[in-house]
Protein backbone atom coordinates (compact mmCIF):
# COMPACT_ATOMS: atom_id res chain seq x y z
CA UNK A 1 0.00 0.00 0.00
CA UNK A 2 1.11 3.63 -1.39
CA UNK A 3 2.28 5.90 1.87
CA UNK A 4 2.58 9.71 1.65
CA UNK A 5 3.56 11.22 -1.15
CA UNK A 6 4.71 14.94 -1.72
CA UNK A 7 2.10 18.26 -1.15
CA UNK A 8 0.05 18.76 -4.13
CA UNK A 9 0.84 21.46 -6.40
CA UNK A 10 -1.25 23.34 -9.53
CA UNK A 11 1.04 20.87 -11.91
CA UNK A 12 -0.48 17.36 -10.16
CA UNK A 13 -4.19 18.21 -11.76
CA UNK A 14 -2.48 18.83 -15.14
CA UNK A 15 -3.13 15.57 -17.80
CA UNK A 16 -0.54 12.63 -17.33
CA UNK A 17 0.35 9.93 -19.34
CA UNK A 18 1.46 6.77 -16.85
CA UNK A 19 3.02 3.08 -17.37
CA UNK A 20 1.61 0.82 -14.74
CA UNK A 21 3.33 -2.64 -14.21
CA UNK A 22 1.57 -4.52 -11.64
CA UNK A 23 3.40 -8.21 -11.53
CA UNK A 24 2.38 -11.02 -8.45
CA UNK A 25 4.00 -13.82 -7.49
CA UNK A 26 2.15 -16.77 -5.76
CA UNK A 27 4.94 -18.83 -3.88
CA UNK A 28 4.22 -22.79 -2.86
CA UNK A 29 6.17 -25.74 -1.77
CA UNK A 30 4.02 -28.52 -3.48
CA UNK A 31 2.71 -28.53 -6.51
CA UNK A 32 -0.72 -26.77 -6.99
CA UNK A 33 -2.89 -29.26 -8.71
CA UNK A 34 -5.95 -26.73 -9.98
CA UNK A 35 -6.38 -23.38 -8.87
CA UNK A 36 -9.61 -21.23 -9.65
CA UNK A 37 -9.28 -17.13 -9.07
CA UNK A 38 -10.95 -14.40 -9.57
CA UNK A 39 -9.87 -10.64 -9.53
CA UNK A 40 -9.73 -7.28 -11.19
CA UNK A 41 -6.65 -7.61 -13.75
CA UNK A 42 -7.14 -4.81 -15.53
CA UNK A 43 -7.94 -0.94 -15.14
CA UNK A 44 -11.72 1.03 -16.38
CA UNK A 45 -12.38 3.61 -17.90
CA UNK A 46 -13.54 6.48 -15.71
CA UNK A 47 -14.41 10.32 -16.15
CA UNK A 48 -10.71 11.05 -15.18
CA UNK A 49 -8.83 8.53 -17.01
CA UNK A 50 -8.92 6.71 -20.59
CA UNK A 51 -7.31 3.17 -20.60
CA UNK A 52 -5.07 3.15 -23.82
CA UNK A 53 -3.66 -0.67 -23.86
CA UNK A 54 -3.06 -3.55 -21.66
CA UNK A 55 -1.60 -6.54 -21.78
CA UNK A 56 -2.23 -9.19 -19.14
CA UNK A 57 -0.17 -12.43 -19.18
CA UNK A 58 -0.03 -15.83 -16.59
CA UNK A 59 2.23 -18.22 -15.71
CA UNK A 60 1.50 -21.15 -16.15
CA UNK A 61 -0.92 -20.55 -19.19
CA UNK A 62 -4.65 -20.10 -17.75
CA UNK A 63 -6.74 -23.59 -19.36
CA UNK A 64 -9.89 -21.18 -19.23
CA UNK A 65 -9.90 -17.37 -18.81
CA UNK A 66 -13.86 -15.76 -19.06
CA UNK A 67 -13.50 -11.93 -18.60
CA UNK A 68 -16.78 -10.13 -17.91
CA UNK A 69 -17.94 -6.56 -16.28
CA UNK A 70 -19.47 -6.94 -12.78
CA UNK A 71 -21.93 -5.32 -10.91
CA UNK A 72 -19.52 -2.29 -10.20
CA UNK A 73 -18.64 -1.52 -13.75
CA UNK A 74 -14.69 -3.04 -13.30
CA UNK A 75 -13.21 -5.56 -15.66
CA UNK A 76 -13.41 -8.90 -13.49
CA UNK A 77 -11.92 -12.13 -15.03
CA UNK A 78 -11.89 -15.93 -13.99
CA UNK A 79 -9.24 -18.15 -14.64
CA UNK A 80 -8.57 -21.74 -14.14
CA UNK A 81 -5.14 -22.89 -14.11
CA UNK A 82 -5.25 -26.55 -14.45
CA UNK A 83 -1.18 -27.21 -15.10
CA UNK A 84 0.62 -28.32 -11.68
CA UNK A 85 2.49 -25.85 -10.52
CA UNK A 86 4.39 -24.29 -7.66
CA UNK A 87 4.54 -20.89 -8.88
CA UNK A 88 1.96 -18.54 -10.37
CA UNK A 89 2.85 -15.29 -11.75
CA UNK A 90 0.18 -12.61 -13.04
CA UNK A 91 1.52 -9.66 -14.82
CA UNK A 92 -0.26 -6.49 -15.91
CA UNK A 93 1.03 -4.04 -18.30
CA UNK A 94 -1.13 -1.04 -19.45
CA UNK A 95 -0.65 2.62 -20.27
CA UNK A 96 -3.25 5.00 -19.64
CA UNK A 97 -3.84 8.70 -19.72
CA UNK A 98 -5.26 10.53 -16.54
CA UNK A 99 -6.68 13.80 -15.54
CA UNK A 100 -8.64 14.82 -12.61
CA UNK A 101 -10.11 18.07 -12.02
CA UNK A 102 -9.27 20.54 -9.07
CA UNK A 103 -11.20 20.32 -6.31
CA UNK A 104 -12.88 23.39 -4.70
CA UNK A 105 -13.77 22.18 -0.97
CA UNK A 106 -15.67 25.35 -0.82
CA UNK A 107 -18.04 25.09 -3.56
CA UNK A 108 -19.03 21.59 -1.96
CA UNK A 109 -20.42 23.18 1.06
CA UNK A 110 -24.15 23.94 -0.81
CA UNK A 111 -24.75 20.89 0.68
CA UNK A 112 -24.69 19.66 4.24
CA UNK A 113 -23.71 16.36 5.76
CA UNK A 114 -27.26 15.49 6.57
CA UNK A 115 -28.42 16.72 3.12
CA UNK A 116 -26.43 14.71 0.95
CA UNK A 117 -27.83 11.45 1.48
CA UNK A 118 -31.52 12.07 0.57
CA UNK A 119 -30.61 14.41 -2.25
CA UNK A 120 -28.07 11.43 -3.64
CA UNK A 121 -31.02 8.64 -3.37
CA UNK A 122 -33.56 10.62 -5.39
CA UNK A 123 -31.26 11.51 -7.58
CA UNK A 124 -29.65 7.44 -7.98
CA UNK A 125 -31.47 5.31 -6.07
CA UNK A 126 -29.16 2.22 -7.26
CA UNK A 127 -26.08 4.35 -6.04
CA UNK A 128 -27.37 5.05 -2.65
CA UNK A 129 -28.15 1.37 -1.83
CA UNK A 130 -25.30 0.38 -2.78
CA UNK A 131 -22.47 2.48 -1.12
CA UNK A 132 -24.80 3.49 1.51
CA UNK A 133 -25.30 0.69 4.06
CA UNK A 134 -23.18 -1.75 5.87
CA UNK A 135 -20.73 -3.82 3.40
CA UNK A 136 -19.15 -7.19 4.93
CA UNK A 137 -15.83 -5.38 5.61
CA UNK A 138 -17.05 -2.07 6.90
CA UNK A 139 -19.66 -3.09 9.14
CA UNK A 140 -22.52 -0.83 11.12
CA UNK A 141 -20.00 -0.13 14.22
CA UNK A 142 -20.72 2.40 16.99
CA UNK A 143 -17.10 3.48 18.30
CA UNK A 144 -16.74 4.78 14.48
CA UNK A 145 -19.82 6.60 14.53
CA UNK A 146 -18.38 7.99 17.28
CA UNK A 147 -15.33 8.52 16.02
CA UNK A 148 -17.23 10.72 12.68
CA UNK A 149 -19.13 12.39 15.02
CA UNK A 150 -16.89 14.78 15.93
CA UNK A 151 -16.51 16.28 12.05
CA UNK A 152 -19.73 14.77 10.51
CA UNK A 153 -22.36 16.80 12.38
CA UNK A 154 -25.75 16.89 9.75
CA UNK A 155 -25.93 20.47 9.73
CA UNK A 156 -22.02 20.83 8.94
CA UNK A 157 -21.06 22.17 5.46
CA UNK A 158 -20.20 19.14 3.17
CA UNK A 159 -16.66 20.85 1.83
CA UNK A 160 -15.60 21.36 5.34
CA UNK A 161 -16.55 17.85 6.87
CA UNK A 162 -14.74 16.16 4.24
CA UNK A 163 -11.88 17.84 4.95
CA UNK A 164 -12.00 17.41 8.77
CA UNK A 165 -12.60 14.36 8.34
CA UNK A 166 -9.27 12.88 6.38
CA UNK A 167 -7.60 15.64 8.63
CA UNK A 168 -8.47 13.30 12.12
CA UNK A 169 -7.68 10.16 10.20
CA UNK A 170 -4.18 11.57 8.49
CA UNK A 171 -3.42 13.33 12.03
CA UNK A 172 -4.86 10.55 14.41
CA UNK A 173 -3.39 7.32 13.05
CA UNK A 174 0.14 6.28 11.83
CA UNK A 175 0.84 4.58 8.07
CA UNK A 176 2.67 1.43 9.87
CA UNK A 177 3.24 -1.24 7.26
CA UNK A 178 2.37 -4.97 9.18
CA UNK A 179 0.47 -3.44 11.44
CA UNK A 180 -3.04 -4.56 10.37
CA UNK A 181 -3.79 -7.32 8.13
CA UNK A 182 -6.80 -7.92 5.57
CA UNK A 183 -8.82 -9.29 8.54
CA UNK A 184 -8.09 -6.27 11.07
CA UNK A 185 -11.42 -4.90 11.80
CA UNK A 186 -12.79 -1.22 12.44
CA UNK A 187 -13.14 -1.86 15.82
CA UNK A 188 -8.76 -2.66 16.39
CA UNK A 189 -7.65 0.12 14.15
CA UNK A 190 -9.45 2.58 16.15
CA UNK A 191 -7.62 0.63 19.27
CA UNK A 192 -4.39 0.50 17.33
CA UNK A 193 -4.29 3.97 16.13
CA UNK A 194 -1.88 2.49 12.99
CA UNK A 195 -2.51 0.81 10.16
CA UNK A 196 -2.12 1.86 5.77
CA UNK A 197 -4.27 3.11 3.21
CA UNK A 198 -6.56 0.10 3.24
CA UNK A 199 -7.88 0.15 6.69
CA UNK A 200 -7.88 4.25 6.37
CA UNK A 201 -10.17 4.05 3.83
CA UNK A 202 -12.16 1.67 5.27
CA UNK A 203 -12.26 3.84 8.35
CA UNK A 204 -13.32 6.73 6.39
CA UNK A 205 -16.35 4.99 4.95
CA UNK A 206 -17.71 3.65 7.65
CA UNK A 207 -17.79 7.26 9.40
CA UNK A 208 -19.44 8.90 6.26
CA UNK A 209 -21.87 5.81 5.93
CA UNK A 210 -22.83 6.59 9.66
CA UNK A 211 -24.33 9.81 8.93
CA UNK A 212 -26.01 8.57 5.86
CA UNK A 213 -23.62 9.81 3.67
CA UNK A 214 -23.11 6.74 0.83
CA UNK A 215 -18.96 6.30 0.15
CA UNK A 216 -17.36 3.71 -2.15
CA UNK A 217 -13.56 1.88 -1.70
CA UNK A 218 -11.62 2.93 -4.73
CA UNK A 219 -8.31 0.92 -5.36
CA UNK A 220 -5.72 2.02 -7.74
CA UNK A 221 -2.02 3.52 -8.11
CA UNK A 222 -0.79 6.49 -7.01
CA UNK A 223 2.27 8.18 -8.51
CA UNK A 224 5.62 8.43 -6.13
CA UNK A 225 8.82 10.20 -6.25
CA UNK A 226 11.49 8.71 -4.40
CA UNK A 227 13.66 11.88 -2.17
CA UNK A 228 15.53 14.10 -3.99
CA UNK A 229 18.97 13.05 -4.93
CA UNK A 230 17.79 9.34 -4.90
CA UNK A 231 17.29 6.92 -7.65
CA UNK A 232 13.81 5.20 -7.56
CA UNK A 233 13.61 1.83 -7.37
CA UNK A 234 12.33 -0.70 -9.77
CA UNK A 235 9.22 -2.14 -8.29
CA UNK A 236 9.14 0.15 -5.28
CA UNK A 237 5.70 1.64 -6.22
CA UNK A 238 2.40 -0.20 -4.61
CA UNK A 239 -1.50 -0.55 -4.47
CA UNK A 240 -3.33 2.35 -2.93
CA UNK A 241 -6.67 2.85 -1.88
CA UNK A 242 -8.83 6.20 -1.02
CA UNK A 243 -12.65 7.08 -0.83
CA UNK A 244 -15.27 8.39 -3.37
CA UNK A 245 -18.50 10.49 -2.06
CA UNK A 246 -21.71 11.12 -4.98
CA UNK A 247 -22.81 14.61 -4.80
CA UNK A 248 -26.32 15.61 -5.26
CA UNK A 249 -25.43 17.40 -8.77
CA UNK A 250 -24.03 13.67 -10.04
CA UNK A 251 -20.31 14.12 -9.45
CA UNK A 252 -18.02 11.80 -7.52
CA UNK A 253 -15.80 13.02 -5.14
CA UNK A 254 -12.38 11.19 -4.10
CA UNK A 255 -10.68 12.20 -0.68
CA UNK A 256 -7.60 10.39 0.41
CA UNK A 257 -7.17 9.83 4.18
CA UNK A 258 -3.88 8.50 3.96
CA UNK A 259 -2.53 11.42 2.33
CA UNK A 260 -4.66 14.31 3.77
CA UNK A 261 -6.23 15.48 0.20
CA UNK A 262 -8.12 15.22 -2.53
CA UNK A 263 -7.55 13.26 -5.28
CA UNK A 264 -5.00 14.74 -8.14
CA UNK A 265 -3.85 12.95 -11.87
CA UNK A 266 -1.23 10.92 -9.73
CA UNK A 267 -4.38 9.13 -8.77
CA UNK A 268 -5.07 5.97 -11.13
CA UNK A 269 -8.11 4.09 -10.40
CA UNK A 270 -8.55 0.19 -11.02
CA UNK A 271 -11.27 -0.89 -9.66
CA UNK A 272 -14.33 0.36 -7.04
CA UNK A 273 -16.90 -0.97 -4.98
CA UNK A 274 -18.37 -1.44 -1.56
CA UNK A 275 -14.99 -2.14 0.56
CA UNK A 276 -11.90 -4.49 -0.39
CA UNK A 277 -13.36 -7.40 -0.59
CA UNK A 278 -15.16 -6.50 -3.79
CA UNK A 279 -11.94 -5.20 -5.66
CA UNK A 280 -9.26 -7.95 -4.51
CA UNK A 281 -6.76 -8.38 -7.44
CA UNK A 282 -6.76 -12.00 -7.03
CA UNK A 283 -8.96 -14.59 -4.38
CA UNK A 284 -9.75 -17.99 -5.36
CA UNK A 285 -9.72 -21.73 -4.71
CA UNK A 286 -6.20 -24.04 -4.38
CA UNK A 287 -6.11 -27.59 -4.57
CA UNK A 288 -2.85 -28.61 -3.06
CA UNK A 289 -1.05 -30.17 -0.28
CA UNK A 290 1.26 -27.29 0.07
CA UNK A 291 1.59 -25.98 4.00
CA UNK A 292 3.35 -22.98 3.35
CA UNK A 293 3.31 -19.82 0.70
CA UNK A 294 5.00 -16.93 -0.35
CA UNK A 295 3.70 -13.56 -1.99
CA UNK A 296 5.85 -11.08 -3.52
CA UNK A 297 4.08 -7.97 -5.46
CA UNK A 298 6.16 -5.53 -8.03
CA UNK A 299 4.83 -2.49 -8.89
CA UNK A 300 6.02 0.57 -11.03
CA UNK A 301 4.21 3.37 -12.13
CA UNK A 302 6.23 5.37 -14.53
CA UNK A 303 4.79 8.87 -16.31
CA UNK A 304 5.31 8.98 -20.14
Amino acid sequence: MAEAVTPQTEDDYQPRRYRVSHRTRYGYDRDVELCYERGMLRLRDTPTQRVVSTAVTISPEAGYRSDHVDHFGNHAAYIEVRTPHRTLDVALLTEVEVAWPQTDAASLDQWTVGSVGALVRALDPLQFVTYAGPSPLVGAVAEVAAFGAGVLHPDRPLGAALLDLVHAIHDGFAFTRGATNVGTSLLELLELRAGVCQDFTHLAIGALRAFGVPARYVSGYLETLPPPGRPKLVGSDATHAWVSVPLPDGRWIDIDPTNNQFADSRYIVSAWGRDFGDVSPLKGVLFTTSTSSTLDVAVDVTRL
